[in-house]
């Protein structure tokens, strides 16, 4: 929609043709890597030329608006996200060739009033704390997921299925980092964590705190064995990292494969009961409920739908 409006504004008022309308969102500013978030068909940000990325980035240093030329043209318009949540470090880069400056400053003003909107929406989806998205949220989308599941399952030759995973983090020995270091450390180790998970997944992903060091994901793979990767991005970064005053952290993970006919209150205890499994067998480590239950170290009782733990 924000796409959209800002196309249309353009055409409306300068009556030039709008290539296209793309936001960048910066991860990693030594590498000067962005990913497109709002145009499937996008090349690869490797695509950009160097002079582009660098003007991506001074735009998001500067946080104002900018214009890049190619040949003496007004190619392409840089506008900040200076202030959402959930598009933090962006930059919205506009391809049309125009020099309209009251234009300009309209495309701002849309992109504040659209920031302020999306900040009172954040303010109910999200943690104020680490900014990851709440329980509340989880229950809408993980409800949506299984809905679209249902769906996919009804069209058997659907060639695009997808596979959807829930994964459950725990900081192991959360309690010691409080009781040793204070709650304000505690926090930061929060905070700090939820940014390094929100840099090693994928834009696609969703990520929820839902209390205390108990963090939640859903990912859509596109093959059963691309869940291990994206975990193992995570916990390889995990183990490079050290955190303030506390030094290194790990976590245990136990996830679970949704499918149509499984509650979500289900699938979270079947990812629970993975975790709890990392957790009684060493810690740092993380297992598939699937598995768990295939190679007989749970057991699913079918009676209500109850599962036990050997």
């Amino acid at each position: 929609m924000l796409k959209q409006t800002i196309a249309g504004l353009i055409t409306f008022t300068s009556k030039v043709e709008v290539k296209s309308v793309e936001l960048y969102r910066l991860k990693d500013i030594s590498t000067l890597f962005f990913s497109t978030v709002s145009k499937e068909s996008q090349p690869p940000a490797s695509a950009l030329s160097p002079a582009l990325c660098q003007q991506l980035l001074d735009c998001y240093s500067s946080a104002k608006y900018s214009v890049y030329e190619v040949n003496g043209n007004k190619s392409y318009h840089l506008y900040p996200l200076k202030h959402e949540i959930a598009h933090n470090n962006a930059v919205i880069l506009v391809h049309a060739e125009f020099d309209n400056q009251q234009l300009s400053e309209s495309i701002c003003t849309i992109l504040d009033i659209y920031q302020n909107y999306i900040g009172l929406l954040n303010d109910n989806e999200r943690d104020t704390l680490t900014g990851l998205l709440n329980r509340k949220t989880f229950d809408q989308k993980i409800g949506k997921i299984l809905s679209n599941l249902s769906q996919e399952n009804k069209r058997k030759n659907d060639k695009n299925i997808q596979f959807y995973f829930l994964a459950i983090f725990d900081i192991d020995h959360f309690k010691k980092v409080n009781d040793q270091y204070g709650h304000l450390i505690g926090d930061e180790v929060l905070l700090l964590l939820s940014q390094l998970m929100t840099k090693s997944f994928r834009d696609s992903d969703y990520l929820f705190r839902f209390g205390g060091e108990e963090f939640v994901g859903l990912f859509g793979c596109a093959n059963e064995a691309d869940i291990n990767l994206v975990l193992e991005r995570l916990t390889n970064k995990l183990h490079d990292y050290n955190f303030p005053q506390v030094g290194k952290v790990t976590l245990s993970i136990g996830y679970t494969k949704l499918a149509p006919d499984v509650t979500p209150s289900q699938l979270v205890d079947r990812a629970d009961l993975a975790l709890y499994y990392a957790k009684n067998n060493g810690r740092n480590q993380m297992h598939l409920y699937e598995k768990l239950v295939e190679q007989g170290h749970l057991k699913e009782e079918i009676i209500e739908g109850e599962i036990d733990l050997f």
